[in-house]
């Protein structure tokens, strides 16, 4: 115990008397109150480190059990999570069973199955790009059928994504025509190719649906020429639908198409052809009379012109209209 001097009155004037300080640093009771936290700070660290052991401990018995687990047992979880529409862990277990097991039945498996899991997952980039290792690694696997349906309906809904809708393109006609081609590719090679799977019925009726689409494309783009008076450039893409398309519901406009522009050039005699064709296939067509040139194309154009855009568009609309409002 430490003494210090006070000085107190008296009698006989000051004298010093010694007093006891208890909160300097040295005191008594600080020594006790340094020890006290000493001890509860090691307590603490003592605590900490046997959490962090212990959950090492777990994390490793974890890993442990993964790696000791067979690719049966693997595989079992990836199909719960599949059950359970869990896409995302479904992937990483599929990949994982993979990567400790790369050969035999259930690798090849975990392939097909994420090939499915990222198209469900609505991933078709990543479902394309699996299903066409799938095929590269695996050409005479039975299930390879599959893989080429999957890959079709991925490349079918690619454009059908978060991205088209913002953009308002909900009609095939309106998209890349590129995604709907790979699309009808990859369903031709379901049927061509495996004539006997039980997805060829399917993939046929797609692929009648996709060439529908494709021919509806190519008639928007002459209507947008129709509609600058670019008429050999209508014709052109008239003759190719006619030509590349023959069993779709678009030949008829595509005929009329030819006749009117050939009517707008003074090609008359090239004209009459393009009727008499159109009378031969569509004997009750509209377009045999020549007064719904004007209403038709030109409604159809005005109507294209005037169709509602997409969420983005129209926000972004409306920014610029307020940006012009305020400056």
């Amino acid at each position: 115990m430490q003494y210090f001097g006070k000085l107190i009155g008296s009698e006989d004037g000051f004298m010093t008397v010694p007093t006891v300080c208890s909160g300097r640093p040295g005191s008594t009771v600080d020594r006790k109150m340094m020890r006290k936290r000493d001890a509860t700070n090691i307590l603490l660290m003592l605590v900490m480190a046997t959490s962090l052991l212990l959950s090492g401990c777990s994390l490793f018995k974890k890993d442990k059990e993964e790696v000791d687990a067979t690719a049966e047992e693997l595989y079992a979880k990836a199909q719960e999570s599949l059950a359970d529409k869990n896409w995302t862990t479904a992937v990483e277990q599929l990949r994982k069973l993979e990567a400790q097991y790369p050969y035999g039945k259930y690798a090849e498996q975990a392939q097909m199955d994420t090939v499915y899991a990222y198209y469900k997952n609505e991933e078709p980039g990543l479902a394309l790009a699996a299903a066409d290792r799938f095929i590269k690694l695996h050409p005479t696997h039975p299930s390879v059928d599959y893989a080429y349906y999957l890959k079709g309906m991925a490349s079918y809904e690619e454009d059908d994504s978060f991205f088209g809708r913002l953009t308002g393109q909900d009609d095939l006609s309106d998209r890349d025509a590129s995604l709907t081609l790979k699309a009808m590719n990859a369903f031709t090679d379901v049927y061509t190719l495996f004539p006997d799977s039980r997805y060829a019925p399917d993939s046929r009726a797609r692929v009648r649906y996709l060439r529908n689409a494709l021919a509806r494309h190519e008639i928007a783009v002459a209507k947008y020429y129709y509609s600058r008076g670019a008429y050999v450039a209508v014709v052109n893409r008239a003759k190719g639908i006619i030509e590349e398309y023959p069993k779709t519901t678009s030949i008829e406009e595509a005929l009329a198409m030819m006749m009117f522009s050939y009517q707008k050039m003074g090609l008359e005699d090239l004209a009459s052809d393009a009727r008499r064709v159109l009378a031969l296939n569509y004997p009750e067509s509209a377009f045999l009379d020549e007064t719904v040139e004007s209403a038709r194309f030109r409604n159809d154009i005005v109507n294209r012109k005037e169709k509602k855009p997409g969420w983005f568009s129209t926000t972004t609309g409306k920014i610029r209209q307020k940006l012009s409002d305020i400056f």
